[in-house]
């Protein structure tokens, strides 16, 4: 028997004959034996339209007051189901994240969890009652609903689990688990049976949209276990993968990786765009008079590449930011010309960045070199690169995409 969170994204519980789906999943797990917490996020497109109410009452709007709306569709959807399994005879009980409680930070709109005290869960799930919860939501230091922003159901699939000592946190979702790279762009990826929880986090945060960044830092700091796997796979078929697990991938420990391939996965962004400003005097403390105004609004620049100029006089800085980002940072830079000293601005949003990841890259020399040369071959031009022990990744010409993460995907013998 096994303490499982099992957690159930938008497009799981769409509608009441989806939530009827998800149902027959728990029920699975209970008569297995194993004790378990659900955690849901609100229908598809709901939390979008409880949003748009809100930005339609008034521009700008109180953030409490937003919480309190858009913290509504979980509350729906974890009633719902709690009904559903009730009517299949499960015992159930539906609560919402104040009611745990999930506290959080003062952060309206965007609040991170700071505890959660899993006495309360426990002792439900251990009488063998089904704990539904509301995800994505909290309560906050002034008593009131406090929402985790975008995505936030994964993060308190997570935190819930870790508090409550879970064996694993199983994510469903639509599709059955991590790969190699986007099955859109190359037919031939394949599902990953393991991956660890640093090869995850960097496929998060460098395009894979299987899991919110959030929720994989916070698995990694926790040590969670964390499964993937698809919602839409028939509830009654036999429950057979790998290492005793049902089909999907597991995001776990290093340790627990038995032979790792050098490179993982293949990731791509399209969401970058890149600044380059020209002949800005080379002198101590010219990287702050650029990227302190940039952090002062909160802006987050990823690849840099600085060249001097021959004579030492001039350096040319580029580097990229979020494409959301992109108009508001070159406003900053134009509010401040005079102190960072730079003759011209250019800007492009027509790039992506393509990223090689694995863990097995800490233990092998030439990786690098192989992708530049294979991006060569193909005349793909590289305008920034940055690196880590487990990643390497390339700017280029969104024109080139698919090329290169197919080339990518290839060179690095990941195509099943």
């Amino acid at each position: 028997m096994a303490r499982l969170v099992m957690k159930f994204g938008g497009t799981s519980v769409a509608d009441l004959d989806r939530i009827r789906n998800v149902a027959r999943h728990v029920k699975r797990e209970v008569e297995a034996g194993h004790e378990v917490a659900v955690v849901v996020s609100a229908m598809a497109g709901q939390t979008n339209k409880l949003v748009e109410f809100c930005r339609d009452a008034s521009a700008l709007h109180d953030a409490r007051e937003y919480d309190a709306v858009v913290a509504s569709g979980e509350q729906v959807t974890s009633g719902l189901l709690a009904i559903v399994l009730q009517d299949m005879g499960v015992n159930a009980r539906s609560w919402q994240g104040w009611q745990v409680p999930i506290k959080t930070d003062e952060t309206h709109g965007a609040a991170r969890i700071k505890e959660i005290d899993g006495a309360f869960l426990s002792e439900r799930i251990s009488q063998g009652q089904v704990a539904v919860l509301a995800g994505f939501q909290g309560i906050s230091p002034d008593n009131r609903i406090a929402t985790l922003g975008r995505g936030g159901s994964d993060t308190s699939a997570v935190a819930i689990a870790a508090a409550i000592k879970a064996d694993r946190c199983d994510i469903y979702t639509d599709v059955d688990g991590v790969y190699t790279t986007d099955p859109r762009i190359v037919p031939k990826a394949r599902r990953l049976d393991r991956v660890s929880f640093e090869e995850m986090l960097e496929m998060a945060s460098l395009g894979a949209k299987v899991l919110q960044v959030r929720s994989v830092e916070m698995a990694m700091v926790h040590g969670v276990r964390t499964f993937v796997r698809s919602s839409f796979e028939d509830p009654d078929a036999p429950q057979v993968g790998i290492g005793n697990l049902p089909p999907g991938t597991l995001i776990c420990d290093e340790e627990e990786l038995v032979e790792q391939q050098v490179v993982t996965g293949i990731a791509f962004a399209k969401d970058e765009a890149q600044i380059s400003i020209r002949d800005v005097a080379d002198k101590p403390g010219v990287a702050t008079t650029v990227f302190g105004p940039l952090s002062e609004s909160n802006i987050n620049v990823d690849m840099i590449v600085q060249n001097i100029s021959p004579d030492g006089q001039t350096t040319d800085i580029t580097f990229t930011v979020p494409e959301t980002d992109y108009q508001r940072a070159l406003k900053v830079l134009e509010d401040n010309r005079d102190e960072i000293g730079y003759q011209n601005i250019e800007g492009a949003t027509d790039v992506v960045k393509v990223s090689v990841i694995g863990i097995g890259m800490r233990s092998h020399a030439g990786i690098a070199a192989q992708c530049f040369k294979g991006l060569a071959e193909k005349n793909i031009n590289i305008r920034a690169i940055t690196t880590s022990e487990i990643k390497i990744s390339v700017l280029i010409d969104s024109d080139y995409t698919e090329l290169a993460v197919r080339t990518l995907h290839s060179l690095y013998g990941l195509d099943g």
